[in-house]
């Protein structure tokens, strides 16, 4: 039987072959043997060379084939880590990634009294990842997350519960803010804004398996975050801030969006490539 470093080599060159960049293959196959495994990655490299189970090589097998079919590594375990936390995540929901972080990020820094807020919306909750990381954050806050899915909303109160959060976090079926009783001193959102005219573009991962409900917004990719900016201005403490994720190349139509529903936009943070990402806006 040969050892588990041949076993990942292998499977590392066959997604390579697949059309996945090499060191994410690498990193793939390991995450997918830790699965069959069960155990995070200390323990993966101290039981490196210990003999592997009966099941290993089918289980193994399987995984690998769905990643060969270009499937996201977090939809064959369940789970992606955000913010340092766990979560629950299915293809009813996007797969939380990095930069959305930087919501939080601009969140504390934009109020930091963290015991002061005492009500925040997050806005299309999907896995519940933004509504739970604030939560935690902002220990004294109840956080309202919207979705207009409820699968995604099924996962969200996974989530939700999985972090032992259901006393502060409420969930609410609706389309962006209707319907909500309440304002917030912040409101957050991750909405779609994938233009339709990038699907040619898209990697298989996405335009494959992620929700399109989740990911396009028009021809442009900004009528979800038009529709909010509309909609978010009633909802807003006067000292508070709603904080915005957006796309390459769509700085300059959301600022011109937000001075005609009478936004003012504090700044904008770029992602770690450059890239402008999030906006922090006031009234």
């Amino acid at each position: 039987m040969a050892p588990l470093h041949e076993r990942l080599a292998n499977a590392r060159d066959r997604l390579v072959r697949a059309g996945i960049a090499p060191d994410e293959a690498a990193l793939d196959a390991e995450v997918l043997a830790r699965h069959v495994l069960d155990c995070d990655r200390a323990t993966f490299l101290i039981r490196a060379r210990d003999p592997l189970p009966s099941a290993f090589d089918r289980l193994f097998e399987d995984l690998v084939l769905r990643r060969l079919a270009r499937e996201p590594v977090a939809y064959i375990t369940g789970h992606k880590e955000f913010w340092g936390l766990e979560f629950d995540v299915t293809p009813a929901v996007l797969i939380p990634r990095p930069e959305t972080e930087l919501i939080v990020e601009e969140a504390l820094s934009a109020m930091p009294a963290r015991d002061a807020v005492r009500r925040i919306i997050d806005v299309g909750t999907g896995s519940g990842c933004l509504a739970v990381a604030l939560a935690i954050e902002f220990p004294a806050a109840t956080v309202l997350a919207t979705d207009s899915s409820k699968a995604a909303l099924e996962v969200a109160s996974r989530n939700v519960l999985r972090h032992n959060l259901t006393t502060r976090v409420s969930l609410v079926h609706t389309n962006l803010l209707d319907g909500v009783p309440e304002s917030a001193e912040l409101i957050v959102s991750n909405p779609p804004y994938v233009p339709e005219t990038d699907v040619p573009h898209l990697q298989p991962e996405v335009i494959r398996y992620e929700p399109r409900t989740a990911l396009f917004a028009g021809a442009d990719g900004l009528d979800v975050i038009r529709r909010l900016l509309t909609a978010a201005f009633a909802y807003l403490a006067k000292s508070g801030r709603l904080i915005v994720e957006f796309g390459l190349g769509q700085e300059d139509e959301l600022r011109g969006a937000s001075r005609d529903t009478g936004w003012t936009i504090d700044h904008i943070r770029r992602d770690l490539q450059g890239i402008p990402r999030v906006a922090v806006l006031r009234r």
